[in-house]
């Protein structure tokens, strides 16, 4: 992040969640205030008001998909840049405080998504359990270690926060599943590019004119703008009217995703910027993307000194 690095952190709370794994994985945070929220958007509402430096909040998830509160947030709130991606893999673990083996275990705390993506697992080790919803993972390691429970379904750090012992490790039922995570903060100029970069958009079509996502798509495919990611939420003002996020292999600094973004703001009924970011070095199952292929930025930058130099008369 450039400038003065943060200080204050917030994140998607309670304590002992895949969220708060996740932060600690940033180095400046670590060493940092990181302090839970409630909700995505008091997360991000906490950055807006100057409460905190940076947020970081769940985008999207390999099982689930695009996280919608997130993105309803990036297209309505006031702008907010991302700086840096997480991407974390989604190992969940069946804990209790007291040990023992699976025999013992009648009653599990479970937030619901997490008993969703581990339904086969329950169902061959634990039939008879019964799956108590909560809130949250860390919820669940609450509950374990109050004795509500015998068990809890939770993230690494929750069984570990709570001191429970855990029974079984990495059941969830798709084993490469990975949640990419964002750090957010005030808008500002964004990090150096580093080569291996994702720049953010949230691009409103103009409805009223044939071809318009079409024309989208062709300002990047013509530059060579590798689009990793598309998602479309509805705006709320009429049905039918979209909003699409879109995910590029680049940076804001490099000539042709500059050219892209120029061509963007004359096709497009609002493009909003949100971030230009490192690509986080994930090869694991799941969470992989590829390389963009096509013209280098070199050749951009080619192309428009030759440009130059035929407008100034120049053939040679």
């Amino acid at each position: 992040m450039p400038g003065t690095p943060p200080t204050r952190f917030v994140y998607l709370g309670p304590e002992g969640t895949f969220a708060e794994q996740a932060l600690r994985t940033v180095p400046a945070a670590e060493r940092a205030n990181r302090t839970p929220a409630r909700s995505v958007g008091e997360a991000l509402e906490s950055v807006r008001v100057g409460a905190a430096d940076a947020a970081l909040v769940p985008l999207e998830n390999s099982i689930g998909g695009a996280v919608g509160v997130t993105l309803d947030e990036l297209a309505e709130g006031e702008p907010l840049v991302i700086t840096r991606e997480v991407i974390l893999p989604v190992q969940f673990v069946l804990a209790t405080r007291t040990g023992g083996h699976l025999g013992t275990v009648h009653s599990v705390a479970a937030h619901p998504q997490a008993s969703t993506q581990c339904r086969a697992w329950l169902h061959a080790h634990l039939p008879d359990a019964t799956v108590v919803d909560v809130l949250s993972n860390g919820a669940a390691a609450v509950g374990a270690a109050a004795g509500d429970v015998d068990a809890a379904i939770c993230a690494p750090i929750g069984a570990a926060r709570h001191r429970l012992a855990v029974l079984a490790d990495k059941i969830a039922d798709h084993p490469d599943a990975v949640t990419r995570f964002a750090l957010f903060s005030r808008p500002g100029p964004p990090p150096p590019p580093t080569g291996d970069d994702v720049t953010s958009l949230a691009v409103y079509i103009a409805h009223d004119r044939v071809g318009a996502l079409l024309s989208v798509l062709m300002e990047l495919a013509v530059r060579g703008v590798n689009l990793s990611r598309i998602e479309s939420r509805p705006t709320g003002e009429a049905l039918g009217r979209y909003v699409f996020f879109l995910d590029c292999t680049g940076h804001l600094a490099d000539a042709r995703l500059g050219e892209a973004l120029q061509g963007l703001r004359r096709v497009c009924a609002q493009v909003r910027f949100l971030g230009s970011y490192p690509r986080h070095r994930w090869t694991g199952g799941g969470g992989e993307r590829p390389a963009s292929a096509g013209p280098v930025d070199a050749d951009y930058v080619d192309a428009a000194a030759w440009l130059a130099r035929l407008r100034s008369g120049d053939l040679g």
